[in-house]
């Protein structure tokens, strides 16, 4: 991957830290907030996101708007995410340690997520951190994922459950 420099990326609107990666043919949208990330080769990220420090998104990838990708997040190629997909990397957040100190970088834990190559995540879907989401696993809309999807699966509802492709109905 070729870093292209950010400079030739930071139209009004965007905000792209100078410690991100850019492959090449990246189309950023308006109102994206890139920082401390890596974005692969003609990835196209959509309006309103949010992708954080440490995340990887491989190449050709589409994030559509209004998701934020959480530090801890990565993100193989070719994979689809949906309108305000919301990844989520600690399972027990806090405001305040148990001796009522604002909680910093180390007093938790992030949750690690790997979305396998060819994967696609449906709008308003909810990725728990710790998982990982097979090659090819298709998440339906508006889910909940709460532990590991098998590859090549089509997982709905909250929480996400495999649905049985011979009735359409959740097994």
């Amino acid at each position: 991957m070729t870093h292209t420099p950010v400079s030739e990326w930071n139209p009004e609107g965007l905000r792209v830290a100078a410690d991100v990666i850019l492959g090449r043919g990246v189309k950023l949208f308006g109102f994206v907030n890139l920082y401390g990330c890596e974005i692969g080769d003609e990835t196209r990220i959509g309006c309103f996101v949010e992708i954080q420090n440490g995340v990887k998104v491989g190449a050709r990838c589409k994030i559509s708007s209004h998701t934020l990708i959480c530090e801890g997040v990565t993100i193989e190629d070719g994979v689809f995410v949906g309108h305000g997909v919301m990844f989520v990397n600690d399972r027990w957040p806090r405001a305040m340690t148990q001796d009522g100190r604002v909680v910093k970088q180390g007093d938790w834990r992030c949750l690690t997520t790997l979305v396998k190559q060819g994967a696609s995540i449906g709008s308003g879907s909810t990725i728990l951190g710790g998982i990982t989401i097979g090659a090819n696993a298709m998440i339906g809309a508006g889910s909940v994922v709460t532990g590991d999807i098998a590859p090549g699966t089509t997982v709905v509802g909250n929480p996400a459950r495999q649905l049985d492709h011979s009735n359409g109905s959740k097994l």
